[in-house]
């Protein structure tokens, strides 16, 4: 193709830039051949003339188009070189924060400097199993890759991470190695995937240190071989280290920090277990303060040392050696402080008593005297005689560092030995994978011995890496058959042979080292000497004779000599080692001791099984300590790097390079100049060039003829796709070498892709140009007659408007009239009713003052009596009390008087003594007579106060008498008075009235006036009135429109808030049912592993024979047995085999012992967790619906009844009985017996009676128990609806809406009245009482609301009582009368205990007791019960008995009678009572011994394809639990509990050997429900026997209560159902991605881009492709086989939601990790497949089981891809749309957005962030996948069966001929 085509106007170009390294630019012009520049124009727009370069002509590079930018593989770019390579990188890089881009082989990762989230377990799931072109570039897709050729090819793979410090090699390498220990697992139970995760941290801590360049760069190389057994799990891993940086250890240059672990210790110094270590900051040590940075940002030493620890503690190292580890470091440190002082120039000295020596002397346990001596001597040997030489102060110091390194290097080697002792097992290793993490290509402005041997390393690499490509080329070419012509790359082997070759650059270095008097300086001369003049590579500086050069294939560097004959030597004072190997401290004496010698930590010995471990130094000498330092660090690194090219060309090489974008650390920031650096140093470019040397563009035929369909014609297209596309290609592509065809791919030269794109996007611009012309004909012809349709209707329109107006004119006119003559009528009867009002008011107003007058005249007259009425009593009262004063007064005095005198003389009787005598003599005497005295005296007194209170009460009644008389005559005189005054009063008032009177004619005429403005105003008052009612009345609309409206919004709220609470609690319900079933699944598998463990136990020890004694009060009849029997069983044989499992690993089987019963708690405490949710869950969803409690004196009414009808029955029997036996036994005759005689009658006429009256009785008992049962709860029920609440039967008057709106505005008129509105209402006044009333509205339409739903309720649950009545009335009546009363009082022990259970809810305490009570006496008449039965039962076979003697004694006599010669003419038959046949009860008998051969026939051996297949659906189950109703008929608990055992074991067995078969485990998901559903529906309990008819009520279990066995069968259908899933999801998982995402379901749409190298590198053979279609089979498989097994149909949509929530995960998942996805087209072909998905879900009947929902955050992602992605508007309708997806990813979604077509555009980076910005306040997972191993938690709603038990056939296909029914 001439550059004239390609080289025109518009066409895009690259140009070199001093600052973006290339630069874009546009043809202004037309390139024609000849011409010496290019007319261009910059991005900014700014024209420039580019000159061409007059010797080459060299046109510049072209730019691919842009839907080629931003691809995965950089391959696959039409135009293939730097520009484009680095324009791509950018693009990824900085607009869609892509870090991994494919380049051929090799992955290219570009250090983003911020945690991204794309290392989670999602997405190592999402890449395990997937070929590498598949998904987005990743290092996790390298590392699948490398694992799956190694499991195909069997052959060992390696991964190479290379790249500068700071690009992050040694994360992409844990990442691999997490990959690995991740997708493989452990092959053991050793955990050696954890253990070679934790030797990272370790490596690190003693490794890795911050550098200008990075905060963890790796200062040593390191290839750890991750091995794999048979199975391809992990056993272990070994590591091998190149090329330590020692010399950090004593110097560190700015901003730059020693080994992490140093501060590490530095930062724990504060702990008690470092105390001993003497240390403190780092900033007080010489070896970690250089640096003058002691600290990284955002990382904490503290606890970085404690993972250090726990890896070391994971790894087997114990304390005691990590502390010993610790003090050699810490004496490092110490050592690095000793300070050397000069004693004069050629001698130096410690001074003594050094802390800091004494310190290092003390932890390393050396005498101090001999480490200052040699720290600054040093002996010398000659052939004669040895001497001590000092040292001066700079040379004792080095050999002080020198010392230091060797230590470190001693004890990094010792962690390293260590380490890999601790990662070998004793399993014999298949393969391995191994991971390179090694140094990149350095250049600094001063470059060492360490930059020598890393770019030598480098070098060699490099090569290796150059032939790999070139081969894979070749490769390829032959693969297809294409002409292979030899390509030219770049060879580096002169570079290496001036490196390693016979004299060469290492070859003179290791010969200077041997002179004596060997420098740097000569070593450099023989450098110049050797190769100047021989080799180009090599060059020498012009201003400096201690360097040289040497030209790298990434660029030339200079190397100074200073210092590379020291490093090479690493030479170290001899008496300083003797003096170590002197140590008491063990662990120094062990780094320096022979290896063979060394001790393990951990105790173990490494196996020898396996291959053979390379050592960590690889030739080694094991000679004596004097040899042991002479071999050169430079030949160590040549060999250790040749036996690192051997392991590499021996395995399969995988490809990492890792670009640092910028030296700042700068998140997403591209510096363009460091990426060029680096990508030519690292060989991307290489193979880029490689591949462009060749056809770099491959395209299979489907693809090239899919993409280039367009350019075809009709004609042109064949039914060989391969023909058409040849023919096509010929005919745009002039040029036979611009192509090559071969046998599956085409190869294009490179640019020939863009020429094809051009020549599509030209074609297709052809047909969008016509394509818009017809569409804008059309929508310009639409819009057209929709303007004149338009118009026509505003003008008719107009017409009519013009003629209402006109009649409205007319109609207004006639009104106008009629109104002003109303209007006039009524102002004049309005002012003649005024005048007469007014009249009236006057006349009013003069009566009622006349009369206020008369009536205060005489309320003044009354007033007056009153006050002289109290008056003249209260002055009688005073006259009173002051002559009862004077004579009371009187009296005290005359009495006074007489006691004086008494007492005169009864002291002067007292002094005499012939008186006192006397007194003395006839003391006795005066007391009688004293004591008389007394008696006749209190006599005296009492007549005397009966005589003053009669005197006193005819005082009293004749002064009041006189008083009244007294107070009349006043009154009489008063009124004389008064009637004076009155006549002269009447007189003045009179005269008043006069004068009042013509005052009030005055006054009428202003009155008048008054009324005429008052009449005015009030005019004017009523016309304002009435526009304010207006108002109010527009107001009061609105106010009850908004009413309105908020009611609905708070109906509306509260049914979302109650949708919510009930999400709410159906998420917490689900998540705890999924937490309990994941621990089932947690528990099955620990429990296989532990059933794998025991049987590799006794596989190990069958040769060893033994007996163990079991317990001898070990007891068979274990009656509390339950499900956790199974357990005990596995716990017993683990007991059995704990001899040998000691022997292998008593640890581990303690532990997992310890995690089983942690499982089982955990698991028993998630159980009663979530029935707990499940019953608040419930009585959420039925809080509407709950029933009223019963009542209890119905049942113990009835229980006397029964017992009080048994007793009497029995008392009857009896009578009846004794009677019998007394006609029997007290008739002598001969003939007694015979049946026509009296005692024969008697008896027949009894037992009729007995059985009639039995009947009649029981009969009586039954109407009568149900009577008294529903007159109770009748009575009960009024007394409910009865109670008294005002608010209620206020509330339930207003029967419906509209009358409660009249109340409410009723309520607001009165509430505006004059009444209540004495001054006019404010506005805010008005909305305050509307709230309220409003408010009270609301509160009472929510109380009616729940009044109405508590009456249906209650009206319900009356209806259904009574239906249940009528129900167990009408069965009762239908079952023989032995059974009636059974039947009845099972019944209503069962309803007693539903109300237990509902009591027990309500008030546990009280209920409590009640029950305690209730079960008492329920026991007591169940006992009396079975007591009176047993007895009914002896007499009725007492009568049998008596019957039959009867019937023979009559025959015997009959026989007596009869003559020889007479003929009997009728036999006499002897009268018995028939027995009535048994029918079937639905159960099946079998010996204990058939039990196994049930099981085997039953479980194992039965196969749903075979037999099955014709079997009635849940066969196997109705057969286990008919087996299992007998065992409990005869109440045999033995025989229940091993039945259960056995079916529950056997179908764990059968689904572990058929596991992988969904026929097997549908069939047993379905049969195990259905058994579950049996357990329920037979039970016994009443919420399961709703559904029963009357005969399956009577095949309930009796005698036990399998409640527990029913919640094992439970978790074992939920371990049945995830198995289901498991195989459905193995199944599925290969159909989704190619049926989903590939595969063209609408052919045409989307159209194919270029693929790069990775498509045709895939790992595993085109197996074929699925379709849709293939899905919709698989689907329509697995529901046609659940239903033919007879599956719950709840659990069928469980099933189906299942199955679609894993389509939409694992596609959506892969939309997310595929670029090439991303696309318009891909979204319809999407939206396109979930409608087919859904009609599927339309032909099953399947749309409402929440299948479709779990397939919506895929539906959002293909929306996403479809809406337009530019304004704000699109954003917010992008926020609104993809409510399903997280903003991860939504936001990955956008930046994997890649247009196809050239019309598309990419979503721009603003446009992102917008929607990043308002999303931001999402609460929810940063987890960027979907997790495609959730299962959703099921749930096994109860299904009763229909299916009578009495009418299962068993066919004899089954085998199961032993059982026999029942």
């Amino acid at each position: 193709m001439a550059a004239s085509e390609l080289y025109t106007k518009s066409a895009r170009v690259w140009i070199p830039d001093a600052e973006d390294v290339w630069k874009s630019a546009e043809l202004t012009k037309d390139y024609k051949n000849g011409d010496a520049s290019l007319q261009l124009m910059l991005e900014d727009g700014t024209n420039i003339e580019h000159t061409l370069d007059p010797k080459t002509k060299n046109l510049p590079y072209l730019r691919n188009p842009d839907i080629l930018v931003g691809e995965n593989d950089l391959t696959a770019l039409s135009y293939l070189h730097e520009p484009a390579v680095l324009h791509n990188l950018k693009v990824r890089f900085i607009d869609s924060k892509l870090i991994y881009t494919y380049c051929g082989i090799v992955l290219v990762a570009i250090n983003p400097y911020e945690t991204l989230q794309i290392y989670g377990t999602d997405i190592i799931n999402a890449y395990s199993g997937q070929n590498m072109g598949d998904m987005d570039p990743h290092i996790f897709a390298v590392a699948e890759e490398a694992y799956k050729q190694m499991a195909r090819d069997e052959r060992n793979q390696s991964i190479i991470v290379s790249g500068e410090s700071g690009a992050g090699k040694t994360v992409s390498a844990k990442y691999a190695m997490r990959y690995f220990a991740t997708v493989s697992g452990s092959a053991s139970e050793a955990n050696v995937e954890e253990k070679v995760l934790a030797s990272n941290p370790i490596m690190e801590a003693i490794g890795n240190a911050k550098t200008t360049r990075n905060d963890n760069s790796s200062r040593f190389g390191k290839y750890i071989e991750i091995g794999f057994d048979h199975r391809y799990r992990i056993i272990g891993a070994n590591m091998r280290t190149y090329l330590l940086e020692k010399s950090r250890v004593i110097f560190q240059a700015d901003e730059e920090r020693n080994y992490h672990v140093f501060y590490q210790l530095c930062a724990s110094s504060h702990l008690p277990e470092f105390k001993t270590l003497r240390l403190s900051s780092a900033n007080n040590f010489l070896y970690t303060r250089q640096g003058r940075s002691p600290v990284i940002y955002g990382v904490d030493d503290t606890k970085e040392l404690c993972t250090t620890r726990n890896a070391f503690t994971l790894l087997g190292i114990n304390e005691s050696y990590q502390m010993g580890l610790f003090q050699v470091l810490a004496a490092i440190l110490h050592l690095g402080n000793v300070e050397i002082k000069d004693r004069d120039s050629d001698s130096s000295l410690i001074a003594p008593n050094n802390n800091h020596l004494t310190a290092f002397c003390e932890l390393v346990g050396v005498t101090y005297q001999d480490m200052s001596q040699w720290l600054c001597h040093r002996k010398l040997k000659t052939a004669t005689e040895t001497y001590i030489k000092p040292l001066p102060r700079l040379q004792a110091t080095n050999a002080r560092d020198a010392l230091s390194k060797h230590i470190y290097a001693k004890l990094f080697n010792w962690i390293v030995e260590h380490v890999n002792k601790a990662l070998i097992t004793n399993v014999k290793q298949h393969s391995f994978i191994g991971v390179l993490d090694i140094y990149g290509f350095e250049t600094f402005e001063i470059n060492s011995f360490e930059q020598f041997c890393i770019n030598y390393a480098n070098e060699k690499l490099q090569q290796q890496f150059n032939m790999h490509v070139f081969k894979l080329e070749q490769e390829e070419y032959m693969k297809e058959q294409i002409p292979w012509t030899l390509i030219d790359f770049y060879d580096n082997q002169p570079c290496i042979n001036l490196i390693e070759a016979k004299m060469g650059i290492l070859d003179l270095l290791d010969e200077e080292c041997k002179m004596p008097r060997g420098s740097d300086d000569t070593w450099a001369q023989k450098l110049y000497n050797t190769h100047l003049k021989t080799c180009s590579l090599f060059e020498k500086p012009r201003m400096s004779n201690r360097a040289f050069i040497i030209q790298h294939f990434a660029d030339k560097v200079e190397y100074q000599c200073d210092g590379f004959l020291e490093k090479n030597k690493d030479t170290v004072n001899e008496e300083q080692i003797k003096v170590l190997k002197a140590s008491k401290f063990d662990l120094l004496v062990e780094l320096f001791q022979d290896e063979e010698k060394a001790t393990s930590p951990t105790g173990q010995v490494p196996g020898t099984g396996g291959r053979t471990r390379l050592s960590i130094k690889p030739n080694k000498s094991r000679e004596t300590s004097s040899k042991e330092h002479k071999k050169t660090v430079g030949c160590q690194f040549r060999n250790s790097l040749q036996m690192l090219m051997e392991t590499l060309n021996a395995t399969t090489p995988h490809y990492v390079r890792c670009i640092k974008p910028n030296d700042f650390k700068l998140a997403f920031t591209f510096d363009p100049k460091r990426a060029v650096q680096q990508l030519r140093a690292c060989g991307v470019l290489e193979t880029i060039r490689i591949s462009a040397a060749g056809f770099p563009s491959r395209w299979t035929y489907q693809e090239f003829f899919s993409r280039y369909r367009v350019l075809m014609k009709q004609k042109d297209v064949l039914p060989d796709k391969k023909l058409t596309c040849r023919n096509v290609l010929e005919k745009l592509v002039q040029d036979q070498d611009k192509y090559q065809f071969g046998k599956t791919k085409i190869f294009f030269r490179a640019g020939q892709v863009a020429y094809l794109e051009k020549l599509r996007a030209d074609k297709l611009r052809v047909a969008c140009i016509r394509i818009q012309k017809t569409i804008r004909c059309w929508l310009a012809r639409k819009k057209y007659l929709r303007q004149r349709s338009a118009a026509i209707t505003i003008q008719r329109f107009t017409r009519g408007y013009q003629a209402r107006c006109l009649a409205k004119f007319m109609r207004r006119t006639n009104a106008a009239t009629t109104i002003q003559k109303y209007q006039r009528m009524c102002v004049e009867r309005k002012r003649y009713r005024q005048k007469q009002a007014a009249a009236l008011a006057m006349q009013t107003i003069l009566r009622g003052y006349m009369a206020r007058l008369k009536y205060q005249g005489l309320l003044r007259e009354h007033k007056v009596v009153v006050i002289q009425k109290i008056v003249r009593g209260w002055l009688a009262r005073c006259w009173y009390k002051r002559c009862l004063y004077s004579i009371v007064y009187l009296q005290c005095c005359i009495r006074r008087m007489r006691a004086r005198r008494e007492l005169k003389k009864l002291k002067i009787e007292a002094r005499s003594v012939e008186h006192f005598k006397k007194l003395n003599k006839g003391m006795e005497n005066k007391i009688m007579q004293l004591q008389r005295r007394i008696d006749e005296q209190t006599k005296e007194n009492r007549s005397v106060n009966e005589k003053l209170n009669s005197l006193e009460s005819s005082y009293s009644a004749e002064s009041e008498r006189m008083r009244s008389e007294v107070n009349r005559l006043r009154g009489v005189d008063e009124e004389a008075k008064n009637k004076t005054k009155q006549v002269s009063s009447l007189q003045e008032e009179l005269e008043r009235l006069r004068r009042e009177l013509s005052t009030t004619q005055q006054e009428k005429k202003t009155i008048e006036d008054w009324a005429q403005t008052y009449r005015n105003e009030m005019e004017k008052m009523v016309s304002e009135l009435k526009d304010q009612n207006g108002l109010l009345k527009k107001e009061k609309d609105d106010l009850n429109r908004s009413i309105q409206e908020q009611s609905q919004q708070m109906t509306e709220k509260m049914a979302r808030a109650i949708a919510e609470e009930t999400q709410q609690l159906e998420t917490d319900l689900n998540e705890e049912r999924s937490r309990y079933q994941n621990l089932l699944t947690e528990h099955l598998r620990l429990e296989e592993k532990y059933d794998d463990l025991k049987e590799r136990t006794l596989a190990s020890n069958v040769s060893k024979p033994g007996h163990r004694r079991t317990d001898s009060t070990h007891s068979s009849n274990e009656s509390e047995y339950t499900y956790n029997s199974e357990y005990a069983e596995l716990e017993e044989g683990s007991r059995a085999a704990e001899d040998v499992t000691r022997g292998i690993d008593t640890s581990l089987t303690l532990k997992l012992q310890k995690r089983l019963t942690e499982l089982e708690q955990e698991k028993q405490s998630l159980r009663n967790e979530l029935e707990n949710k499940e019953e608040q869950f419930q009585r959420a969803r039925a809080r509407d619906d709950v029933a009223f409690k019963k009542a209890r004196g119905a049942e113990l009414e009835y229980e006397s009844l029964k017992r009080q009808e048994l007793e009497s029955e029995n008392k009857k029997l009896k009578h009846n009985l004794a009677e019998m036996r007394q006609s029997l036994l007290g008739d002598a005759a001969t003939h007694a017996g015979a049946p026509g005689s009296p005692a024969y009658k008697v008896l027949l006429d009894q037992l009729n009676s007995s059985c009639e009256e039995l009947d009649v009785r029981k009969e009586e008992v039954l109407i009568l128990r149900s009577q008294l049962v529903s007159q109770k709860e009748a009575m009960h029920h009024k007394e409910t609806m009865t109670e008294p609440s005002v608010y209620v039967e206020d509330v339930s008057k207003l029967k419906d809406a509209d009358e409660i709106k009249q109340a409410y505005v009723g309520l607001k008129d009165t509430n505006r009245s004059p009444r209540f509105m004495r001054k006019p209402l404010e506005v805010n006044d008005l909305l305050s009482r509307l709230r309220l009333l409003e408010h009270q509205l609301q509160t009472q339409r929510r109380s009616h609301d729940n009044e109405v739903e508590s009456l249906r309720g209650e009206l319900q649950n009356v209806k259904e009582d009574n239906n249940r009545q009528q129900q167990l009335l009408a069965q009762n009546l239908q079952l023989p009368p032995e059974a009636r009363i059974e039947a009845s009082l099972q019944h209503e022990i069962t309803r007693l205990t539903n109300e237990n259970l509902e009591l027990m809810a309500d008030d546990p305490t009280a209920s409590r007791e009640a029950r305690v009570i209730i079960l008492r006496r329920m026991v007591d008449l169940m006992e009396q019960l079975e007591k009176q039965d047993r007895t009914i039962r002896k007499l009725k076979k007492q009568l049998k008995v008596y019957s039959k003697r009867i019937g023979e004694m009559g025959a015997g006599q009959t026989e007596g009678q009869t003559s020889p010669g007479q003929m009997v003419d009728e036999p006499i038959h002897p009268v018995n009572i028939p027995r009535r046949e048994k029918d079937f009860q639905g159960m099946l008998e079998y010996k204990k011994e058939d039990e196994l051969k049930l099981v085997k026939n039953l479980i194992l051996e039965l196969k749903p394809r075979g037999v099955a297949v014709n079997l009635i659906p849940g066969l196997p189950a109705y057969v286990l639990f008919m087996c299992l109703r007998h065992a409990d008929y005869v109440n045999d608990d033995q025989k229940v509990r091993t039945l259960l055992t056995s079916t529950i074991n056997s179908i764990k067995k059968i689904l572990k050997k058929r596991g992988d078969d969904f026929e097997t485990v549908s069939f047993w998901l379905s049969n195990t429900c259905r058994f579950l559903h049996c357990l329920k529906q037979y039970s016994g309990d009443e919420a399961f026997m709703k559904h029963n008819t009357s005969r399956q009520n009577e095949h309930c279990l009796s005698n036990f209560d399998l409640a527990e066995y029913r919640q094992v069968i439970s978790d074992l259908a939920i371990q049945i159902y995830q198995q289901l899933i498991k195989c459905m999801e193995n199944i599925l998982q290969p159909m989704i991605v190619s049926g989903m995402l590939e595969h063209e379901t609408i052919q045409g749409v989307s159209g194919v881009k270029p693929t790069g190298l990775r498509k045709r590198t895939s790992s595993i053979a085109d197996e074929g492709t699925y379709t849709l279609d293939s899905i919709l089979r698989q689907l329509s498989a697995f529901h046609s086989t659940m239903c033919q097994h007879g599956t719950d149909p709840e659990l069928i949509k469980q099933v189906v939601k299942q199955q679609f929530y894993i389509i939409g995960a694992v596609t959506l998942n892969n939309l997310l990790l595929r670029k090439d996805m991303c696309s318009w087209s891909k979204g319809m072909q999407i939206r396109y497949n979930v409608s087919q998905l859904e009609e599927w879900l339309r032909d099953k009947g399947l749309m409402m089981c929440g299948a479709k929902e779990t397939l919506e955050p895929l539906i959002q992602a293909a929306q996403l891809l479809q809406v337009k992605k530019k304004t704000d508007e699109d954003a917010e309708a992008i926020c609104s749309m993809c409510q399903g997806l997280t903003t991860a990813q939504i936001v990955k979604v956008l930046n994997l957005y890649t247009p196809v077509n050239e019309f598309e555009e990419r979503v721009s980076v603003s446009f992102i962030r917008t929607i990043q910005t308002r999303l931001r306040d999402r609460c929810e997972s940063p987890q960027l996948l979907m997790d495609t191993k959730m299962i959703y938690p099921v749930t096994f709603p109860f299904n009763p069966s229909s299916l009578a038990l009495e009418t299962i056939q068993i066919p004899g296909s089954l085998n199961l001929g032993f059982l026999t029914r029942v």
